[in-house]
């Protein structure tokens, strides 16, 4: 009578954490990065960090999360140095990362069930990553191609929000060709809309190249710094108001998604806005409320704009929705962030923490959701 052969156990499913990236935003990816390194459970989860150069290259990353902090106001960075070339691997079904260094047989760093792509701005959010992830078959967190490029385009994000009733700020956008044949006629278009207004690129993040104009005189230069950006410039009607923030998460088993209590944003005299120093660099001057002081009916409000916004650009695995609550109680959508910064001290996993699940749980929860979620059309 043979024995039976007591079962190998079973392998936990392997996680590669991709990062860095080329656009501006390439430094707080990697803070992302330090946050979900240092909190996702090692138990349930092989975990391969990947960093990407700001020259496209994708390279064995240090699985220290104190590397990729931001330390005295230094950004962190993924350099070729930090270890050997890897690149997905497509053999015989098999989705794998292989290592690779000169004159060496590529080896093998295992075969990877889930992609938690931590990238923000364009060549990461926009869509790009999320259609090579797509024809690699490959299980990954967040929204998918569609949803991606249309969030980090904020013209079309405007467009596809007003098509579906959700109420959005007045708004110019500045194409290319435009600003290269009629400058003056661009400039006329803009004025309309009145001051204060807010001058940004069309495809970035994390308020990059973001001016606020309060004189037409400096219209012209806060084009300029929007372009060192991206050509296509928007330009938003500023809105009296609060700004207030909503975390979103997607549903389970078909269920709708799921929005946190809200967050909000205040910002004393040091910043004009919640610009880019004011969100990394200078948290003694930002208090982060959550939750926002208001009442019951406007977080409810806000609360579900939230879930129809992530709707109506059919995001998935998480997004956080900002929008303004005026004076007299309106709420208007200023924006879905379809990869939105995810430190611990980030809004979106401090709303959640406010709404009663940790940044653990949080970083278990988007990948139980990813690897739930079939590949292909859905």
């Amino acid at each position: 009578m043979s024995e039976t052969q007591p079962e190998a156990p079973a392998r936990k499913p392997r996680v590669a954490l991709l990062f860095g990236g080329r656009s501006g935003e390439h430094g707080i990816s990697a803070a992302t990065a330090a946050g979900v390194l240092g909190a996702i459970d090692r138990d349930a989860y092989d975990v391969v960090p990947v960093g990407i150069t700001r020259r496209g290259r994708w390279v064995v990353a240090a699985d220290d999360a104190e590397r990729w902090q931001i330390t005295d106001g230094a950004l962190p960075e993924v350099t070729a140095d930090d270890g050997a070339e890897v690149v997905l691997s497509l053999t015989a079904g098999e989705r794998s990362l292989r290592m690779l260094e000169p004159g060496q047989v590529p080896t093998v760093l295992g075969e990877v069930d889930v992609v938690f792509p931590v990238l923000h701005g364009p060549f990461g959010e926009d869509g790009t990553v999320q259609g090579l992830l797509e024809l690699a078959d490959v299980h990954y967190v967040g929204a998918g191609v569609l949803a991606s490029a249309v969030g980090m385009d904020k013209h079309f994000m405007k467009l596809v929000l007003a098509g579906h009733g959700i109420p959005v700020g007045p708004y110019v956008v500045i194409k290319p060709h435009e600003w290269a044949t009629d400058p003056s006629g661009c400039l006329d278009r803009v004025a309309a809309l009145g001051l204060p207004l807010f001058v940004k690129p069309a495809r970035a993040g994390s308020s990059l190249g973001i001016t606020r104009v309060d004189d037409l005189a400096d219209l012209t230069a806060a084009v300029e710094a929007a372009r060192e950006h991206d050509p296509k410039v928007i330009v938003e009607a500023g809105i009296e108001g609060r700004e207030i923030e909503c975390a979103v998460l997607g549903g389970r088993d078909g269920a709708r998604a799921r929005a946190s209590l809200p967050g909000e944003i205040v910002v004393d005299g040091t910043h004009a806005f919640y610009d880019f120093e004011a969100k990394y660099l200078d948290e003694a001057h930002v208090q982060l409320a959550c939750p926002a002081d208001l009442p019951d009916d406007v977080v409810a409000q806000i609360r579900d704009l939230a879930v129809r916004t992530f709707e109506a650009v059919e995001a998935e695995g998480l997004s956080r929705v900002d929008v303004f609550v005026t004076p007299d109680q309106q709420v208007v959508v200023n924006e879905i962030n379809t990869m939105p910064g995810f430190t611990p001290f980030s809004m979106y996993p401090r709303m959640w923490q406010a709404t009663g699940m940790s940044y653990p749980e949080l970083v278990d929860e988007l990948i139980q959701l990813a690897l739930a979620r079939p590949t292909g059309l859905r």
